[in-house]
């Protein structure tokens, strides 16, 4: 599920129940679950009983913005946990019961009334057959929601009011029976094999019938030769045969028919609009069987009613209920049963078997066996679920309700407007931790402290705080509308009411922000609209009301803005669109028809997508009618595209000063930052008094975290943390030109980066000039004097802000003043997210060295799916937990304490909650939070000294490396004393990420724990490279150890799983099985990316199968690659049992080979192989752009597993195609620890450089050998011949290379001296010759010159290579040539050249001679040099215990220009002369 980022909803939901006007229900065939759409567009969800039938309300689904008219299954798997729901708006979604993930999604233009799942033949799975508001009759897929084929007509086409799918009995094909809404009667017959792109299908029959505006129409599925129509009025029995009408049932007086089916062939259960069911006797001539079937009726002989459904106190229904009759079976028996949920929420069941056998001569009547609903459910909860002010509430005092709340990110502060027309500003994170969390906070009085602003008589409507949607505004701007009909404007900071607009004649229902290119007085204004159809621009720096516009006859429904034109349009609900002047107040225009929705959808076209997307546009206010759509729209453009944006915020500190425009490779600073937290209000109902959301961002809290400690340190301090690597820039500098100027800047560079330190420092003790910082010296003071400090400093800064033009930044000094809230926020999340209670002595740690809280209420998580759809839990689902609870063991201490029962049991439900039950939920929610919390526990662990407890962040904020002056006496051992704190801190981050990613299944399944639910592997797999290290650390961290947990066999299911979705690559195009239509061959290999874009990247697609296999197929890759790289090996052993790793290369790759695969034709580690290098070395394209997470993936997994690799690549491609990756790398590429997320790019080549290191390290001979085998090609090239494309990138990623070769060295000695000359050749090509005229290479590369092999005369620029055959190598850099003497017999243990140049000393200890050569150029330097051995010594054998270490066995040194010493490993030196 891409779209989502990690972000985790949890939901208080206050003491009132959630309206639920029920519109259509839906009962599962195992009697386990119920579903219910309502008329706002939620789905609840209900666990049932199977045996009782007791139903408790679970989850709430929101997505929809209309109501929802259908529900179906969506698959004849008994215990396949999907049904599909369709909304008068046209949207049709197909959600996973379990965890209420939307799966799919689409937006039809046709509207559904009625959708039957039918298992057509030849069809594996249901397909759904839909009619409605159109003249077709579509035939739907249920997991991909595209429409197969529909069925059209030829006579009389028309809309079909209703139809039935069946199988006659002696025939192979499907009957579609269907009649429109003016009495048409048809039948199409399917063979099961049309798709789209048959020709159309009409029907094989019709015939008109005088039943006009049908309801519903069933076959009689016993003997399938009758048929019900029902209509309102009255429902009638049909001949399937001849549609004659055999008898006919009026409904009764008063009530209206809604639909009807056969229980028996002469019995039909109807039931009516007043939620009432009817048994019937059929008449003998309308029963088949019967001798008198289709005979004349006779007087007497009607249709006899013997049995009524209904419920005992009759109470009116607003609106007619949704009914269902359904067949469950449950053990082998099968029940009937008839469902009713009505408007006020209630659902009803009753069993018809009881009332199917006719009493002769007596009508009964029975009442339902079940009655529930929501409200019923929330009443039976003691204590009640929690809000989020629920300090407010006293038990005697009737409760004021929320109406309206915003929350204000940079303060920290939740504003929340109420019932009784106060507004109340509270800390939302204090106000949060005092409703979920145990703590010292639950002693105190009237805490968190709060502000009240009192000013409208009646309830607060709407919230709008200008400065969040554009920094033009005042940032002490706060404006809210009432019923009062008032709009007031507030000064946050002082609470003072600035004004109070009165221009409207009606509640105010919205308060919208123009966009930011109107004119520069309408930028100042807010737009609001009330329900007298007004809409008004208020300008808030004139406090008067700009433009009224006030003659619209029918409510507003959509704004829209025109800035260049200075018009504001407003459209309203019967389709007219008022255009008026935004300066004068003037109406230019009444538009009505096309030409109105032309020019709203013209507006729409000339939108920039700036901030704020949707709410700067034209805001949609149809969604008024379900805020919660609202909400959610909210959430995606508001603070997603703000989110997005955002994600990227650079090292502050080497941000402005030293980059030009786009230099470097961290992200740019973004306009706004994700915020970490948002706090949603959220109703189903306008009506509902409000519940809250919080949304916790992984990702955005991670990068704040990060952003406060980096901009804390100085790049000095950073690089000492290796978060920055530097001498990246001294090797990339080789690759220059050696021009005096280039070394001069590098230097510079670096010195103003390390001063940037010092700057720090000063900046610092400016910033304290209230002397916050010497305050807190002096000891933590109470809570008091900090609040007052906090409440100076507030006002100091308004003061500020009136009298001085300040930056527009939020005040820095804040941050010192209260520790920031994102550790705050850090703080709730892990302890809601934390298992406690698995591991008793880490959460003593926890709570004690982290400050971690424990959770008090069992928390109502939630699940964000694609297409910004959600699923929250209620908070009711504990009352299907109490047997779980009720069979745990008491706590002693509790049973001990004086508390009330309902609250023991609360806290023992907590408790069995937190370590058990939260991980039985779903896998996705699994998946979730153990990703969110490894990751914080890993960023909080990579920060200093980063714990909860408060004194401590007071410290530790006190004491970061920069900000110490060592003035303050007794700093050494506060010094020790800190490290040591710092060491257990660490230590607790790392035990609490352990706990969560490795032991977290096997305590939780020792715990007691009947399903826990597992992470989801393919989900791990789609965030191998995500974008925010964290998550991506933690990902893969979690998928090792859940592939590590599943075993071999656990691991070859898998493989064998998924290996059906590789895709499938040759050489030169790619091949793709699973499509059956050819496509253009390049379009499959690259189509499978779209999905993997930026996981944010919410990709609004048309849902289609294929993007779903796209979707499977880019898992695939990464999953195989994975299990390949990380597990290659062992799945190969497995086939001979027991058989021992054995340790020879040979063997072990060719285990490795045959391991991977499923069979010796279809080789699985080959076509891995292959798919990776696709993904590394296919240019760019709008398919698959050139830096995705896909691709970071592929080189990842490519770098990992290259020994598994290697027998299938090209390696040299492979590399190459690496290096081309690594080439901007010499700019000031963060290392792999630095957390904050970095461009796509520059993301992709630290990727890519980390690869190339590991295969290097791999595979030491084979780097080396290729990379030297295309500096050759490159040499040979043609003088003028263009540059072969491997040369271009050979010279891109020159300086990469020689780190590569610097790391062999260091790491690999031995190797690396085996291959000496190839790498020498290597090095001479990519460093900068000029380097080499005025220093000796030992300046320049020194690493090489650890060897003995090889020597460098700067006098004659010549360099001599000793190779492990015994040949001679030697460059001469004048000529630009290379040439090879074969000296000796052995490897060449060491050479020298002589000071002046003349004579070149070797060594070999196999053959044991040391022999010197000269030199002799040729006539005036021209013709060939010839090299000769002048002398040769034979030397002593060595002693075999001195070969042990190769690399020291001797040195050669020349004492004067005729005489040179051999130096041996023992310590003995002989003297040599020419």
């Amino acid at each position: 599920m891409p779209g989502t980022n990690l972000i985790v909803p949890v939901v208080l939901w206050g003491k009132h129940a959630p309206t639920h006007c029920i519109s259509s229900v839906y009962l599962s065939r195992d009697q386990k679950t119920l579903v219910t759409g309502c008329y706002d567009g939620q789905i609840c969800i209900w666990q049932v009983e199977p045996e009782t039938l007791k139903m408790t309300p679970r989850c709430l689904l929101v997505g929809h913005t209309a109501p929802v008219t259908c529900l179906s299954r969506a698959s004849i798997i008994q215990d396949n946990n999907f049904i599909v729901s369709s909304s008068e708006a046209g949207e049709m979604c197909t959600w996973d019961l379990v965890d209420g993930k939307c799966r799919e999604s689409v937006k039809l233009t046709q509207v559904h009334t009625n959708i039957q799942a039918y298992h057509m033949c030849n069809s594996e799975d249901l397909r759904l057959f839909c009619n409605g508001y159109y003249a077709e009759i579509l035939i739907m897929d249920p997991f991909s929601l595209e429409i197969l084929f529909s069925l059209s007509s030829k006579m009389n086409p028309d809309w079909i009011s209703a139809l039935h799918v069946l199988r006659p009995s002696s025939r192979k094909d499907d009957v579609v029976l269907a009649i429109s809404i003016t009495g048409t009667v048809k039948v199409w017959s399917l063979l099961g094999h049309e798709n789209k792109q048959s020709e159309p299908i009409y029907e094989n029959e019709s015939k008109q019938i005088r039943c006009l505006n049908a309801l519903s129409l069933y076959c009689c599925a016993y003997n399938q030769r009758t048929v019900l129509i029902v209509c309102a009025k009255y429902c009638q029995i049909y001949d399937a045969g001849d549609f004659s009408v055999l008898c006919s049932i009026q409904a009764p007086s008063g009530e209206r028919w809604m639909s009807g089916d056969f229980l028996a062939p002469d019995r039909v259960l109807v039931w009516s609009t007043e939620g009432k069911g009817y048994l019937y006797k059929l008449p003998a001539n309308s029963v088949p069987d019967h001798k008198g079937f289709h005979g004349p009726s006779v007087d007497h002989d009607s249709p006899v009613l013997f049995s009524i459904l209904a419920h005992p106190d009759n109470k009116l229904l607003s609106c007619p209920p949704a009914m269902r009759f359904v067949l469950t079976s449950v053990g082998g028996k099968q029940r009937r049963l008839l469902l009713r949920g009505d408007s006020a929420g209630v659902v009803s069941l009753w069993n018809i078997d009881d009332a199917a056998q006719p009493q002769p001569g007596n009508l009964s009547s029975h009442a339902p066996i079940v009655l529930t609903s929501l409200e019923m459910a929330w009443a039976e909860m003691n204590p009640s679920p929690v809000g989020i002010l629920d300090q407010f509430s006293h038990p005697e005092e009737p409760e004021i309700k929320l109406t309206a709340s915003i929350y204000l990110l940079a303060a920290n502060r939740l504003v929340v407007g109420r019932d009784d027309g106060s507004i109340v500003i509270v800390n939302a994170t204090h106000t949060v931790q005092l409703q979920l969390l145990h703590g010292n906070h639950q002693q105190l009085d009237d805490w968190p402290p709060h502000q009240l602003l009192l000013g409208h008589i009646g309830r607060v409507n709407c919230l709008l705080y200008p400065h969040h949607v554009h920094h033009r505004y005042d940032k002490s701007h706060l404006v809210s509308g009432g019923i009062d009909f008032a709009v007031c404007l507030w000064d946050l900071f002082s609470g003072a009411l600035l004004h109070r607009f009165c221009v409207h004649a009606g509640e105010i229902t919205q308060l919208i922000v123009p966009p930011q290119n109107c004119s520069p007085r309408i930028q100042k204004c807010i737009c609001s609209v009330a329900s007298d159809h007004s809409v008004t621009l208020l300008s808030l720096s004139e406090r008067k009301c700009v433009t009224l516009a006030s003659r619209h006859l029918f409510p507003v429904v959509t704004i829209k803005w025109r800035p260049a034109d200075d018009f504001m349009v407003v459209g309203c609900s019967d389709g007219t669109v008022y255009v008026w002047q935004m300066e004068t107040g003037h109406l230019d225009r009444v538009l009505h028809g096309m030409i109105a929705e032309e020019v709203l959808s013209a507006c729409d076209e000339t939108l920039a997508d700036e901030l704020g997307g949707a709410m700067t546009s034209g805001t949609d206010l149809q969604g008024l009618a379900n805020p919660a759509v609202h909400f959610f729209r909210g959430l995606r453009h508001r603070n997603l595209t703000a989110m997005r944006a955002a994600t990227q915020r650079g090292l502050a500190a080497l941000a402005a000063a030293e980059r030009g425009p786009g230099a470097g490779p961290l992200a740019e600073p973004a306009r706004a930052r994700r915020a970490p937290l948002t706090v949603q209000g959220f109703r189903s109902n306008p009506a509902d008094p409000e519940s809250h959301i919080l949304f916790f961002d992984i990702e955005g809290l991670i990068v704040e975290l990060l952003s406060e400690e980096y901009s804390a340190m100085s790049p000095a301090s950073l690089e000492a943390a290796g978060l920055i690597t530097s001498e990246y820039m001294k090797v990339a500098a080789l690759t220059q030109s050696a021009s005096p100027d280039a070394a001069k800047r590098i230097s510079d560079f670096f010195g103003r980066v390390k001063d940037k330190a010092g700057d720090m420092e000063r900046l610092l003790k400016e910033k304290d000039k209230h002397g916050i910082l010497a305050k807190m010296k002096e000891g933590a003071e109470t809570m008091q004097t900090k609040l007052q400090a906090k409440a100076e400093q507030l006002k100091g800064q308004v003061d500020s802000k009136d009298g001085t033009p300040t930056k527009r930044q939020r005040p820095r000094d804040m941050s010192l003043a209260e520790p920031p809230h994102t550790m705050e926020i850090a703080q709730i999340l892990i302890s809601l997210l934390h298992a406690w209670g698995l591991d008793p002595d880490l959460d003593r740690v926890c709570e004690s060295k982290l400050g971690l809280l424990r959770p008090m209420v069992p928390v109502c998580f939630g699940v964000v799916s694609r297409h910004g759809h959600m699923a929250v839990q209620l908070p009711t689902r504990l009352g299907g937990w109490a047997e779980a609870c009720a069979s745990a063991p008491d706590d002693p201490l509790l049973l001990t304490s004086d508390l009330p029962v309902e609250l023991l049991r609360q806290e023992k439900l907590t408790r069995l909650f937190t370590s058990k039950l939260h991980w039985e939920l779903s896998t996705t929610l699994t998946t979730n939070h153990l990703l969110s919390i490894v990751a914080l526990a890993n960023t909080l662990m990579s920060m200093s000294n980063a714990s909860f407890v408060p004194e401590q962040e007071v410290a530790r904020r006190l004491h970061r490396p920069t900000t110490r002056t060592s003035s303050w006496a007794g700093d050494e051992e506060r010094e020790e004393q800190l490290a040591a704190q710092q060491a257990h801190i660490k230590q607790g981050w790392s035990l609490l990420a352990t706990l969560h990613c490795v032991l977290l299944p096997d305590k939780v399944v020792a715990a007691g724990a009947k399903s826990f639910k597992r992470p989801q592997v393919e989900m791990l797999a789609r965030r191998w490279q995500h974008h925010c290290l964290e998550v991506r650390d933690a990902a893969q961290a979690l998928l090792l150890a859940e592939l590590g947990r599943l075993g071999p066999k656990g691991r070859k299911s898998l493989v064998d799983n998924w290996a059906q979705f590789l895709p499938l690559y040759t050489h030169t195009e790619s091949i793709n099985p699973h499509a059956a239509q050819k496509e253009p061959t390049e379009k499959v290999a690259r189509d499978q990316e779209e999905e993997f874009e930026e996981e944010e990247e919410e990709i609004v697609r048309k849902p289609s199968s294929l993007a779903e296999l796209k979707r499977k197929q880019t898992t695939a890759v990464v999953l195989l690659g994975v299990i390949g790289a990380e597990f290659g090996q062992d799945i190969a052993s497995e086939g001979a049992a027991g058989n021992k790793r054995r340790k020879d290369g040979d063997s072990r790759k060719s285990s490795i080979v045959e391991g991977f695969t499923l069979s010796a034709s279809n080789n699985l580690g080959r076509l891995t192989a292959l798919a990776l290098t696709h993904l590394l070395l296919a240019p760019g394209c709008a398919r698959l752009p050139a830096h995705t997470p896909l691709r970071r993936a592929a080189v990842d997994l490519l770098g990992r597993g290259f020994a598994v690799w290697e027998p299938y690549l090209d390696v040299s491609h492979v590399l190459l195609g690496l290096l081309e990756m690594c080439s901007d790398a010499d700019k000031l590429v963060p290392s792999m620890t630095y957390g904050l997320p970095l461009t796509p790019q520059a993301d992709s080549c630290r990727t890519a450089r980390h690869a190339l290191t590991l295969i290097a390290t791999a595979r030491p001979a084979a780097f080396i050998t290729t990379m030297a085998r295309e500096v050759a090609r490159c040499a040979g090239a043609a003088a003028g011949a263009p540059p072969p494309p491997a040369a271009l990138a050979l010279h891109r990623g020159r300086a990469e290379v020689l780190r590569g070769i610097e790391l062999l060295i260091e790491r690999m000695h031995a190797e690396v001296a085996e291959l000496l000359v190839e790498v020498m050749d290597i090095i001479l090509h990519c460093v900068d010759q000029s380097h080499l005229k005025s220093k000796g290479l030992n300046e320049v590369f020194p690493a090489i010159c650890r060897y003995n092999q090889v020597s460098h005369c700067p006098a004659t620029r010549r360099i001599a290579v000793g190779s492990h055959t015994g040949q001679l190598a030697i460059y001469e850099l004048r000529a630009g040539r290379c040439q090879s003497l074969a000296a000796h017999s052995g490897p060449v243990t060491a050479c020298a050249f002589s000071p002046d140049g003349r004579y070149l000393v070797s060594y070999a200890t196999a053959d044991n001679r040391l022999s010197f050569w000269q030199s002799t150029a040729g006539m005036f330097g021209l013709g060939a040099a010839q090299t000769r051995c002048v002398k040769c010594y034979s030397t002593a054998p060595m002693a075999d215990v001195a070969r042990l270490n190769p690399a020291r066995l001797a040195r050669l040194v020349w004492t004067n220009s005729r005489t040179v010493t051999l130096m041996l490993a023992d310590g003995s030196e002989t003297r040599f002369n020419v």
